[in-house]
């Protein structure tokens, strides 16, 4: 009998077919239990599902529900996202951080409006040809929207397969698609997701209440970096947001002068070029600074 793709890249004792089997099955109910209730998982609206996965990016599930509400409800489609300007986005995404992927969203929604109907692409290939989405979101959209056989991964689901199926970390994107049970890739994902992040955990794994535990190769530690809040309020991402919040607090129209905007932020006019290069702010032939409008 012809074994499963996903037996090539085991680098641990091998694993017979059925065992397979037995973790799709114990995964899946496991998830049918204990899987999270998040907003974007009621929905298969491709629009709601790609601003989730943006927001999602480098930004914990517990700050993105909120904002994932307040998004919506400014924004309810992509032609309402489109039509409103780059500022607006901007605005919008205050609290969230990363603010380039605001710029993202918005552009995405204009070429879509423009190219696709305002219809985001069904296949992955082509999600892939909007401007900023990359594979992992691609394959997101096209799972958890139009619930096609696609993996998804991430730092939790490379980390749980790895752990489960001894995979080497850099080896899992060749054999995740073959461990996707058939008909299941929306729930399968969503628990691979799940279990990375409440009970696979990198730091402090809970194998004891793992359901994957009977055949899980075993957790590999690999310890957190952690950075003192005081080297956190000098770093370029807290200079960044600094000088958006800044103009956000701006109304409509009105703009600080560079030097003053500098002053604001410790001196940092390198960061406010910086900005103004990724389209985050502008800067007018008289040193005035505002958001693009």
């Amino acid at each position: 009998m012809e074994h499963t793709p996903y037996l090539k890249w085991l680098c641990c004792k091998p694993k017979p077919m059925a065992d397979l089997a037995r973790v799709q099955a114990a995964l899946l109910e496991w998830f049918a239990r204990e899987g999270r209730d998040l907003p974007w998982r009621s929905t298969r609206d491709p629009y709601a599902i790609l601003v989730a996965e943006v927001m999602l990016q480098q930004t914990q599930v517990d700050r993105v529900v909120p904002k994932y509400h307040a998004w919506l409800e400014r924004f309810p489609t992509l032609s309402d996202l489109a039509a409103a300007s780059r500022a607006d986005a901007i605005r919008a995404w205050q609290g969230l951080g990363y603010n380039r992927r605001a710029v993202r969203l918005h552009a995405i929604a204009c070429q879509v409006v423009d190219e696709c109907a305002g219809e985001l692409p069904r296949s992955v290939e082509g999600l892939l040809r909007l401007t900023g989405v990359g594979h992992y979101t691609a394959g997101a959209v096209a799972c958890f929207a139009y619930e096609q056989p696609v993996a998804m991964v991430d730092t939790n689901v490379r980390r749980v397969l790895s752990r489960v199926f001894c995979v080497e970390p850099g080896n899992v994107e060749a054999m995740a698609k073959s461990v996707i049970p058939e008909g299941g890739a929306w729930a399968w994902g969503q628990a691979l997701m799940d279990l990375g992040a409440t009970v696979c955990r990198a730091a402090q794994p809970l194998c004891l209440i793992c359901p994957l535990l009977q055949d899980c190769g075993g957790p590999r530690h690999h310890p957190r970096r952690h950075t003192a809040s005081g080297e956190f309020r000098v770093s370029n991402r807290y200079v960044r947001g600094r000088i958006l919040d800044e103009l956000r607090q701006l109304s409509v129209g009105a703009c600080l002068t560079k030097a003053n905007l500098a002053e604001r932020v410790g001196g940092r006019s390198d960061m406010i070029e910086a900005l103004a290069a990724e389209g985050l702010l502008e800067i007018d032939a008289d040193e005035g600074v505002h958001l693009p409008e």
